[in-house]
């Protein structure tokens, strides 16, 4: 009952909450209205399907290289100014994007676009993680994930609409002035962190990266690796089916994992972590199994339902984790990691489930994608033991 009391009288919704909560919102419609519209920018440039993995791989090599550097920086420079600094390199980035003459200079723009996102979204998360009250976080977290989501279920569609209304500058131009939108909230923010304890002048392995967030790191690594098979080849596994509107899939994936994390994050705070992760990783096993098998659009739906599901209870799980126990100068490393590893999952995934499909086509590859998420679900069971 005492536990009860103190969740529930622990603000949540502050007016830093909300201000980070619409900052990461703003810059994430401005990213994912890049995501269905960059390769056929770099089809315009001449580049072929290889160059278009590469534009889109780089990106995220970017992002996890710099991010164990961010997650170090801001107990010493403070959460807002690599928060600020991130949004600035972002906007910079897209509008260049209307003046690259070759793909050599579009690959070297995304580099560094890559740097501007892995610093906006590691300050940002660890600037959530600060504000949100500690009894409250799996719920916080959960809130603040959400913008990816929400962005996720309009922003493609709407980059797709004005690149073929338009043309590309309009579309570059309006994801900059979102991420300007994004920077306006980001300075009204308050809270800006640094650590009361002196911070170590030689960089090593562990001074980098957190070894206590190192556990939701590899589950969450292994389970983006499924990830990483849905949002590079799902279309193309729709096309052949001779489905043709597959953007429906993220939009339901997007709102179903928009209700989920609220839940997930309630349940977390008050249940503990198994309640939420065991029945999350199993339905992205029977996602990705499901998807192997997908013939029809209702399939393929379902597939949304259920895989949204899952990932809506492990994702903000193993955020939450991230930064439960660990101290405040600490937290940016931890976030470092954790998304370090979200993205090398996805990067990684692409690339390995690409070579599968090549031999074995894509609903087998689907298949094989279930280890990847068992392994998930078995390092988890194991672990929590010790």
């Amino acid at each position: 009952m005492e536990e009860k009391q103190n969740i529930q009288a622990a603000p949540l919704w502050t007016r830093d909450f909300i201000l980070i909560i619409l900052a990461n919102f703003a810059i994430f419609l401005g990213f994912q209205m890049l995501l269905p519209t960059m390769p056929v920018y770099v089809k315009q440039l001449g580049g072929q399907e290889s160059v278009v993995g590469l534009v889109i791989g780089i990106f995220t090599v970017s992002a996890v290289i710099v991010r164990p550097f961010v997650g170090q920086m801001v107990g010493t420079y403070g959460r807002k100014a690599l928060l600020v600094g991130g949004i600035i390199i972002f906007v910079i980035s897209t509008l260049a994007y209307n003046w690259a003459p070759t793909v050599f200079i579009l690959l070297a723009l995304r580099f560094l676009h890559g740097i501007g996102w892995g610093a906006n979204t590691t300050a940002a998360g660890t600037l959530a993680a600060d504000v949100v009250p500690k009894p409250r976080l799996g719920e916080g977290m959960g809130f603040f994930g959400m913008a990816p989501t929400i962005s996720m279920a309009v922003a493609p569609a709407v980059g797709l609409f004005l690149i073929n209304t338009y043309g590309f500058p309009t579309l570059f131009f309006t994801s900059a002035a979102l991420a300007v939108l994004s920077l306006i909230f980001s300075l009204a923010i308050k809270t800006n962190l640094k650590s009361e304890e002196p911070q170590p002048k030689a960089r090593s392995f562990n001074t980098m990266f957190e070894p206590r967030s190192y556990r939701p790191a590899v589950v969450i690594f292994l389970t983006t690796t499924t990830y990483g098979a849905i949002v590079s080849f799902i279309a193309l596994f729709a096309g052949q089916m001779g489905i043709e509107n597959i953007g429906i899939f993220f939009s339901v994936y997007a709102v179903v994992l928009t209700l989920t994390r609220p839940i997930t994050g309630m349940l977390l705070d008050r249940k503990g972590y198994d309640i939420v992760m065991i029945p999350g990783l199993v339905l992205v096993v029977a996602g990705m199994a499901i998807l192997s098998q997908a013939e029809g659009l209702p399939m393929f739906l379902l597939v949304a339902v259920v895989y949204a599901l899952g990932f809506g209870a492990v994702h903000p799980s193993m955020q939450a984790m991230t930064v439960q126990d660990v101290p405040p100068h600490r937290r940016g490393a931890a976030n470092g990691t954790f998304f370090s590893a979200f993205d090398l999952g996805i990067g990684l995934g692409s690339v390995a489930w690409g070579a599968v499909a090549q031999f074995t086509g894509y609903g087998t590859m689907y298949l094989f994608s279930t280890i990847p998420a068992v392994l998930a679900f078995i390092f988890y069971i194991v672990s929590r033991k010790k």
